[in-house]
């Protein structure tokens, strides 16, 4: 494990903290820059022509091929609906192309979904997705989950993969507090990968309270066509 830097959990700590760390990670990562891209388009927003891939599969594929080897990641369209739509509409709108892991801790997870290499965020005008974390499926180890804010309905763009099993990210209640966190794929290929990925040495910085030293970006993010 990376060195403890001030202010950063210790293990022992994680399950204490891991609700707040998540409910604060949209939150973290700093503004555009001046003359950065303006924000990408909702998906399957007009002008999108034919069936999308994925769009009629229960349980598409979504391949990651990151700096660091490729994840495969199989969604669950019968559980969460909602989140797996957005989820393959942001992919094939090649939105995470480019983006990075911003938010990495060993013993916890990982998370990508709003930061590019150069330090600024990517925005969609997508709309919120409904919180589905009563679903039945849990934050277990390889687990997808969407990340969001303190609001439990404010789900977008960024997810964050479990590398160990996390109860306390579960749906226990609806209510503030008791929503969890919306699992709707899990690793099916890869999870060395999201290991490794994991014990990357982090920094504290404005960007995240744990973004990798070297960036680790998703170089792409495509449905897989057979399975």
């Amino acid at each position: 494990m990376p060195a403890r830097r001030k202010g950063l959990p210790t293990p022992r700590m994680f399950t204490l903290v891991s609700l707040a760390l998540l409910a604060a990670a949209c939150s973290r990562p700093k503004q555009e820059a001046a003359g950065a891209p303006a924000a990408t388009a909702a998906p399957g927003a007009p002008g999108a022509e034919g069936v999308q891939p994925g769009e009629n599969d229960s349980l598409p594929v979504v391949v990651l091929e990151t700096t660091m080897g490729r994840i495969a990641i199989q969604l669950d369209r019968t559980k969460a609906p909602r989140s797996v739509e957005n989820f393959l509409g942001h992919v094939n709108a090649h939105f995470y192309d480019g983006l990075v892991f911003h938010r990495v801790i060993k013993g916890f997870m990982i998370q990508a979904g709003v930061l590019t290499a150069s330090g600024m965020e990517k925005h969609s005008n997508a709309p919120p997705v409904p919180n589905e974390a009563d679903n039945g499926l849990k934050n277990v180890r390889g687990a997808v989950a969407l990340a969001r804010t303190a609001d439990p309905q404010s789900g977008g763009v960024q997810f964050f993969v479990n590398v160990v099993n996390n109860p306390r990210l579960d749906f226990t209640a609806k209510t503030d507090a008791g929503w969890g966190y919306a699992v709707f794929g899990h690793v099916v290929e890869g999870m060395d990968v999201a290991d490794r990925i994991a014990a990357v040495p982090v920094t504290r910085s404005a960007e995240s309270e744990a973004l990798p030293v070297t960036p680790v970006v998703i170089t792409k993010a495509y449905v897989k066509a057979d399975r």
